[in-house]
């Protein structure tokens, strides 16, 4: 089950190479009234597994999210898990330069992503990304390899996302690369701040 930050925002597992550390904060309640009286207050802002398939949107806290680290999978937003990335700098400026060995670097395809993630990180901000978690093959869930280091499946690999279901591979940014079955890049769900470090997932700035 995630956890639940200060503000109701789902705190969920943190995924750093194979290290999995469950975020959360919770707050000391005084006495007993007190906690009766919260429940209804953090249900409020916690919609239940049914609203979440239907679409209603989630609150997650990233506050204590590092550069290198993945929340995720976080509890599906329309029956689909959705990834949170932290790059750090040098992940950043990576996704930048041209790479031939993307079959979309440019992110054409624009029903894979709202147009504000139509840029090198297909995101908001830079250091920052969000993507459902299910590879555009044929469903699986990829895992997630931060890490710049030789892979088993990439001997150069940059750090991204490995489908081990058929071998489809993605950046850092979600993006797919040439000659694997998955034939587009990772769906970007419309998200939007409601702070430094509470993130919205179902609900665009734009149309809020």
């Amino acid at each position: 089950m995630p956890a639940h930050g200060s503000d109701g925002a789902e705190a969920p597992e943190v995924n750093v190479g194979r290290r999995y550390l469950l975020i959360g904060a919770t707050a000391a309640l005084s006495g007993v009234g007190g906690m009766f009286a919260a429940v209804p207050f953090v249900k409020s802002w916690v919609p239940s597994a049914k609203a979440r398939a239907a679409g209603a949107p989630i609150r997650v806290d990233i506050s204590r999210l590092s550069p290198g680290e993945m929340l995720g999978p976080i509890p599906a937003w329309r029956g689909q898990p959705v990834f949170i990335v932290a790059r750090d700098s040098a992940a950043v400026e990576r996704l930048k330069q041209d790479n031939p060995d993307l079959a979309d670097p440019a992110s054409e395809n624009a029903e894979r992503q709202p147009e504000y993630a139509r840029n090198p990180w297909r995101s908001r901000a830079a250091e920052v990304g969000v993507y459902l978690g299910i590879c555009t093959h044929l469903g699986c869930s990829p895992k997630y390899h931060g890490e710049v280091k030789p892979e088993g499946f990439d001997p150069d690999w940059q750090g991204g996302f490995f489908c081990p279901c058929h071998g489809s591979r993605f950046d850092l940014a979600g993006r797919v690369v040439k000659g694997v079955p998955a034939p587009d890049n990772l769906d970007v769900p419309p998200y939007s701040y409601e702070s430094d470090t509470v993130i919205v997932i179902g609900i665009d700035e734009e149309n809020a």
